[in-house]
């Protein structure tokens, strides 16, 4: 028997002008905006058990700060902090969000934020309709590419240049499957759920936008009427949209990038494109089933830290201060391995003295013969493919940066070959297997 009410709000979150903007190892602050920042909220009910799935156009929330959220949301619409997931897309064109900081400008956006929290969410219960759900799977293929490659001289390097002739082969694997859940309301707009993986840094920049997730949104609207479009985004912390062996025609709308990168605000339109394509190969085709009962689930998680070797200690203080002195000429790498061994240091300073373990939160939520998991941080595609292939349920959406943004969740073997994620990760290595094992756990308490 069908027990489902689905509810949504969609809220504006732009910032003012100088706001900084998260996303790179360089300084940015918000010039102008290409194209909106939005807060989406979607409410689902069953019986008694109400949940929150929340996104944001932005680059990654903390554990702690999005405990700061969370609270009040929960003072607004009596949602306990346990139903709530709240996920960033990842974009790197968005601005800094921290109910810590002095900054007073940053403080100030903070605050909008944080009532656009309590706001839509309080209007998306509010919007509660009877529902029918339905799931499908498209693909979207070509516009998602491992960005971690083999080097001639046996290293591994992320992002190593366009027509580099020194590539030897990608490292690791890529998923193109577009997940798709479609909620039919009664009196009301369609609200499609759309799960794909892939880095949301195509624009760059310092104009606000919440790059190809919210053009999909957008294009998604434009091509089914009466429909509202959710994203979030998948495991994605390996690859971008870098085809670094393009055919003609590939680069057009991109220019080359501080970090040996191609990006351009027409390429983010055609991958919103590409992916609507995966979502129209699901939309009418979905398969409806009864939804009874929501079950949710947090798993808390220790794992040890990346703590620095001692002697790698002065070297890294010294990166780190060079950098934080605005002093990246006298750092002698450029394009993306500045950004790599910047970040390691980062990474080696952070943890000098500690912690040797680093607390983390799964988030597991089964709508019917669907579950999400809700990863905090990012994720390898290998996590992803695996929780996938858990048995138990019909479809498995790996969500990132959800209910947390702690930094690259690298492979095993991600650690001995090298590259940006695996040097600049605050995790020891194991730490891919590790989720991938309490989170096929989790999975299992959803279906008890």
């Amino acid at each position: 028997m069908n027990n489902l009410k689905v509810g949504f709000c969609r809220m504006n979150i732009d910032p003012p002008m100088g706001v900084p903007i998260n996303g790179y190892y360089k300084e940015r602050f918000v010039e102008g905006i290409l194209d909106s920042l939005y807060m989406n909220v979607l409410a689902l009910q069953s019986g008694d058990n109400t949940i929150l799935l929340i996104n944001v156009d932005n680059c990654g929330l903390t554990q702690a700060k999005i405990a700061v959220f969370k609270e009040i949301i929960t003072e607004r619409t009596g949602v306990s902090a346990e139903n709530i997931m709240i996920s960033a897309t990842h974009t790197h064109t968005a601005p800094d969000i921290d109910p810590f900081s002095d900054n007073e400008i940053i403080k100030a956006y903070t605050e909008l934020v944080k009532t656009r929290f309590a706001d839509a969410s309080s209007y998306a219960i509010a919007d509660l309709k009877d529902a029918k759900m339905g799931y499908g799977k498209g693909v979207a293929p070509n516009i998602a590419f491992g960005r971690r490659y083999l080097m001639k001289d046996g290293s591994t390097k992320t992002n190593p240049g366009v027509n580099n002739p020194d590539i030897v082969k990608p490292i690791g694997v890529v998923d193109d499957s577009v997940n798709v859940i479609r909620f039919d309301r009664e009196g009301a707009d369609t609200i499609v759920f759309v799960n794909f993986a892939n880095h949301p840094d195509v624009v760059g920049g310092s104009k606000v936008s919440a790059d190809w997730p919210g053009l999909l949104r957008t294009t998604v609207e434009k091509v089914l009427d009466n429909t509202k479009c959710i994203f979030f985004n998948g495991a994605q912390g390996d690859v971008n949209h870098v085809n670094v062996h393009p055919k003609p025609g590939d680069l057009n709308g991109m220019f080359m990038d501080f970090d040996d990168v191609s990006r351009g605000y027409a390429h983010a339109e055609y991958i919103a494109r590409v992916v609507t394509g995966g979502v129209l190969q699901a939309y009418d085709k979905v398969n409806y089933v009864d939804v009874d009962s929501l079950v949710n689930v947090q798993k808390p998680m220790y794992i040890p830290s990346n703590r620095p070797d001692p002697k790698d200690i002065p070297e890294a203080h010294r990166i780190n201060d060079l950098h934080n002195a605005g002093k990246d000429d006298e750092i002698p790498y450029e394009g993306m391995m500045l950004t790599t061994v910047v970040a390691e240091a980062a990474r080696m300073v952070f943890l000098e003295n500690g912690p040797d373990t680093l607390d983390m939160t799964l988030t597991g939520i089964a709508i019917g013969p669907v579950a999400i998991v809700g990863i905090p941080g990012e994720p390898f595609t290998g996590i992803g493919l695996a929780l996938k292939d858990t048995e138990g349920f019909d479809m498995i959406l790996p969500c990132c940066a959800s209910n947390g943004y702690e930094g690259y969740f690298p492979m095993q073997d991600s650690y001995d070959e090298g590259g940006y994620e695996a040097r600049s990760s605050r995790f020891k290595a194991g730490v891919a297997e590790f989720i991938i094992k309490e989170g096929k756990a989790l999975l299992e308490s959803l279906r008890k």
